[in-house]
């Protein structure tokens, strides 16, 4: 009981680490967002020509980005959704960083009718993990 006591806020900052993770994870699976590993990603892109759609910042896209992803920021996706009105019926594998951007931004495309828009798991940080190519 001590223990407890004497790191109570080491305690609370855990926990509150756990249960953020924890809702990032069931969060993505209540709101419908589909996420898919890099294998998958490969998958869609190489087998079914998925729009790969990085909703990083241009600087973070300059350090390196999948080959012909298409750069949008997420701050600007609702803007600029015309540019990708074609693949509306089409797989998009959205990237980001990590996968948390990449993740509400399937949320908004969701919500503007994209039927198969997959967060990639991960982020660039899986993909460049796993050694798949990346361009400058």
């Amino acid at each position: 009981m001590q223990f407890l006591q004497d790191n109570a806020l080491l305690i609370a900052v855990t926990l509150m680490s756990g249960g953020m993770l924890l809702w990032t994870f069931i969060g993505n699976k209540v709101r419908g967002i589909s996420e898919v590993t890099t294998t998958a990603a490969t998958q869609l892109i190489n087998h079914k020509d998925a729009l790969v759609l990085d909703v990083r910042e241009q600087d973070e896209f300059n350090g390196g980005h999948i080959l012909n992803a298409k750069l949008i920021p997420h701050g600007a996706l609702v803007t600029r959704i015309g540019e990708i009105e074609r693949h509306r019926d089409l797989p998009v594998v959205v990237v980001c960083r990590s996968g948390m951007r990449s993740a509400m931004a399937c949320a908004t495309l969701k919500k503007q009718g994209f039927t198969q828009a997959h967060s990639l798991s991960g982020g660039m940080i899986a993909w460049m993990k796993a050694n798949l190519p990346v361009e400058k």
